[in-house]
């Protein structure tokens, strides 16, 4: 079981915990797609041949959220999605801290010495050679080498984990996903791309056009897919439950923020309360407005049609 450290304040260094020493990585592992769990083997392997606990640190928000929200781009994973996805590797610590004025001006060395070596008493880091930190991003690679040496830890660099001879990475899973290519961004995140939450209570227009849904509230900033999708649900006796899935606003009745909609095929469970997760198989088309609910209606049977030919096809348990 993993242990969530939130805030300098709680590191072992200032509770009664102290830590022997400690294997650690840095970094916003939205997604913890391949190249992410490469990096979390390699320190697994390394915490055991050292018999150190491994640490995960990382921000919330992340620093480019909170330097610029606006222009931030959409999250593969959400905190708690990203906690879940972690306890599948062998980790024992996330240190959770928080990106703030005040971390965003610590010095590097102050950095360095508040969170690795009084902190956590890293002994074996590994960070990608392009990681900057420290007030105006004054902090890097060579710098953390540098103090490595002098203070007895070592400083390694991620290996670049490559499909198709290119990089893994968050941002080309987030190009996947806006292209509606759910295949691409499987093979580069290991798993189909799935997002959680709570079954929320809605307005219920769903069930009186004859297709219920199971509606989830995104609670994020930015969605980084959106349109109608053959998905499978997860988290509730039975599972998977095949469904198809809308991702949007809802323009054709009025809708605002962005919302998960489910419809399960062959379903007519009471969930509501249920935490649970949708995963994303096919795109299926782009979100539209349709000029009157008959329209929408039958549609909305094309899409049911369409998935459950999918599901059939590729005999998808």
């Amino acid at each position: 079981m993993q242990k969530i450290i939130r805030g300098f304040y709680n590191l072992p260094s200032s509770t009664n915990e102290p830590l022997a020493g400690c294997v650690a990585t840095i970094g916003n592992f939205d997604g913890v797609h391949l190249g992410h769990q490469a990096v979390l083997n390699q320190l697994a392997m390394k915490g055991s041949a050292l018999g150190l606990p491994v640490v995960v640190i990382t921000f919330e928000p992340q620093p480019n959220e909170f330097f610029s929200a606006e222009h931030a781009p959409a999250r593969l994973s959400r905190f708690r999605e990203k906690i879940e996805a972690l306890r599948c590797y062998a980790i024992q610590k996330v240190c959770v801290l928080r990106f703030n004025h005040k971390v965003a001006q610590m010095t590097a060395h102050d950095f360095i010495q508040q969170l690795l070596i009084t902190g956590l008493n890293v002994r074996y880091l590994v960070v990608g050679d392009d990681f900057k930190f420290g007030e105006n991003r004054q902090g890097d690679f060579a710098l953390l080498q540098q103090v490595g040496k002098e203070q007895g830890f070592q400083v390694v660099n991620m290996h670049t984990f490559a499909i198709d001879n290119k990089r893994v990475s968050s941002t080309r899973i987030r190009l996947a996903l806006k292209a509606g290519d759910l295949v691409q961004a499987e093979k580069l995140l290991g798993r189909p791309y799935r997002m959680s939450g709570r079954v929320a209570h809605g307005d219920k227009r769903g069930r009186t056009m004859g297709f219920p849904t199971a509606n989830i509230h995104l609670h994020r900033r930015k969605v980084p897919l959106s349109g109608v999708y053959a998905v499978q649900l997860f988290g509730i006796e039975g599972e998977p439950i095949k469904g198809v899935a809308n991702v949007g606003i809802r323009p054709t009745v009025g809708g605002g923020r962005a919302l998960l909609e489910v419809h399960l095929f062959d379903f007519n469970r009471d969930i509501y309360g249920e935490h649970v997760q949708v995963h994303f198989l096919q795109k299926i088309r782009d979100e539209q407005k349709f000029e009157s609910l008959n329209l929408l209606m039958a549609q909305i049977d094309l899409d049911c049609q369409q998935a459950k030919r999918y599901f059939a096809e590729r005999s998808v348990v």
